[in-house]
């Protein structure tokens, strides 16, 4: 059985990859309240499911009695982190980044709630934009060594292509950030992905050389499905946390379609289900295995959206499994009805409200019997929606066997 150390609640959900001292870790997590942090880098105006691990390991350690501090990155990602790319970020202008900031910390603030007291919410651009380049290098640059700065992974896997030397200067302005909030807050516990290990333990080093303190830092794994895709990738695109990059409705979808393989997985890192709880729904087999699917996206939507928008995607859910009933919750397009009195491609609609990413898309699902109108499966390529298929809901479309989408007319 799981212990109540906040060390062992992460490692038996699956969040930990690496540890500096396990068991240094797991005694700090239980003696103290440790004051730890994650950092977000500004290169979107949401975070998306992938960041979920990240958030989740800090509400685990928060429901625990730790503080967490949700760093936005607005100095970092000025320069761009090359760890896990092939090539140099996209730069963002100044104002484009302080934007992006601004939103990436309300949505922390939606998980960890900073006024409460109970997190402390910081942004690195505070102390990097302003720092002195010479007097950084002097008293920070000097504890690294470009020999096992170039041996670190994630630029090994750069050189080859080029590395620019601003991107070469991340790892330091990231130890500096844990250096930083050392000072500011006591903070002894850095957490992040698994490519970024090397980074994290650039700061436990700094500290060690400047302060003579010993931190620590954990990493969790990088996750990807059954299928060998990324976490909070689809072949449309991100999962985004923000409901209008894409609707509590369709962030529903993308966990009650996962692969049978990765629900006891996910069921761990993304809910706050009791273990016991997950085994019994991980051991569901056949049909069944759809109810521990049901519980997952239920449970993950709440977190994210809450529980009123999450029994909405599900009601959306039921009724769109069913054929019939309330469709209120599905993806919804508003057309003018003359455009239907006109006539509308089907390739042509699917392409447009996002079913398929192109007409191209549409016609091969088409020829592979994915395409539906009103639970009518449609195999004609010039087929094209008119006012006969107009129901009380209006008129559904189904790609596949449950991607769906409403469309309804007015005027």
């Amino acid at each position: 059985m799981m212990t109540d150390n906040a060390y062992d609640i992460l490692k038996a959900r699956g969040f930990v990859a690496q540890v500096t001292d396990e068991e240094a870790v797991r005694h700090k997590l239980a003696a103290e309240q440790v004051t730890f942090y994650i950092g977000f880098d500004s290169t979107a105006d949401s975070l998306h499911a992938g960041s979920l691990v990240t958030i989740m390991a800090m509400m685990h350690l928060q429901r625990a009695g730790h503080r967490p501090i949700g760093l936005v990155g607005g100095g970092t990602t000025m320069v761009g982190d090359p760890s896990g790319r092939t090539e140099l970020r996209q730069m963002l202008t100044r104002e484009t980044i302080t934007e992006f900031g601004y939103k990436i910390h309300a949505q922390l603030d939606h998980y960890l709630h900073f006024g409460e007291g109970r997190a402390i919410a910081e942004n690195n651009a505070t102390w990097l934009l302003n720092l002195n380049y010479i007097d950084f290098l002097r008293d920070i640059g000097r504890h690294f060594s470009v020999n096992r700065m170039l041996a670190a992974e994630a630029y090994k896997q750069r050189l080859e292509r080029g590395l620019s030397f601003i991107e070469f200067n991340y790892q330091l302005l990231q130890a500096y950030d844990y250096l930083e909030l050392f000072r500011r807050y006591q903070c002894t516990l850095q957490m992040g992905g698994d490519d970024q290990w090397g980074n994290i333990l650039a700061g436990v080093d700094l500290i060690r050389r400047v302060e003579g303190e010993t931190v620590h830092a954990i990493t969790y794994p990088l996750l990807t499905t059954a299928s060998g895709a990324k976490m909070g990738k689809t072949a449309a695109g991100a999962v985004w946390l923000d409901a209008t990059k894409l609707s509590p409705y369709d962030f529903y979808q993308y966990w009650i379609n996962c692969d049978d393989r990765d629900v006891e997985k996910l069921l761990k890192i993304f809910t706050f289900l009791p273990l016991d709880e997950i085994s019994r729904l991980a051991a569901l087999e056949g049909a069944d295995i759809r109810e521990a699917k049901r519980v997952l996206a239920y449970e993950a939507t709440v977190i994210t959206h809450g529980e009123a928008a999450a029994q909405e995607a599900e009601a959306g859910a039921k009724a769109a499994f069913a054929g019939s009933g309330d469709a209120d919750a599905m993806p919804t397009t508003t057309l003018p009805a003359n455009r239907l009195a006109e006539g509308i491609g089907v390739l042509e609609i699917f392409e447009e409200v996002g079913l398929t990413k192109s007409r191209g898309e549409a016609r091969r699902m088409m020829q592979q019997g994915g395409v539906y109108v009103n639970d009518e499966r449609i195999d004609q390529a010039d087929a094209s929606l008119t006012p006969d298929q107009l129901t009380p809901n209006g008129i559904i479309l189904r790609a596949g066997k449950k991607k769906y989408h409403r469309l309804i007319f007015e005027g």
